[in-house]
C-alpha cells in the first residue's frame, strides 16, 4: 500500500511537497516515483528515484523545478515542487517497484496510491 499525503492549492510560482510511505512490504523497493495525470490527458511520468544509489529521473517538463528524495524512513520518498505553474495541475500519484522501471512507461510500475490533487492557479 501506498499512501501519500501533501497535495493542495497553491498560487502560481508557489510551493508543495508531496510525500509517500509505502507500507505492508516485505524488503526494500527498487524505484520510486512520481506520476500525475491531468483532466483529458495521459498519465505521465514526473520523477523517479532508484533506492539503491539514488539515482533520479526527472521529466523535461519539471527539470529544475521538482526534486525527488527519500526519506529517512525505508521505503519513503517526497517531491519537492518549486515555481508551480498552471500547467503543473493534476492528480498526482506516487509508484513504487520492485524491478527497474521508467518513467516513460506507467506499466512498468507495480504498486499505485491513490493519488492527490495539486491544483495551481
Amino acid at each position: 500500500q501506498l499512501v501519500e499525503s501533501g497535495g493542495g492549492s497553491v498560487q502560481a510560482g508557489g510551493s508543495l511537497t508531496l510525500s509517500c510511505k509505502a507500507s505492508g512490504y516485505g524488503g526494500r523497493r527498487v524505484c520510486m516515483g512520481w506520476f500525475r495525470q491531468a483532466p483529458g490527458k495521459e498519465r505521465e511520468g514526473v520523477a523517479a528515484i532508484m533506492i539503491l544509489g539514488a539515482t533520479t529521473y526527472y521529466a523535461d517538463s519539471v527539470k529544475g523545478r521538482f526534486t525527488i528524495s527519500q526519506g529517512n524512513a525505508e521505503n519513503t520518498v517526497y517531491l519537492q515542487m518549486n515555481n508551480l505553474q498552471p500547467e503543473d495541475t493534476a492528480v498526482y500519484y506516487c509508484a513504487a517497484s520492485d524491478l527497474r522501471a521508467s518513467i516513460h512507461s506507467a506499466s512498468t510500475w507495480s504498486y499505485w496510491s491513490q493519488g492527490t490533487q495539486v491544483t495551481v492557479s
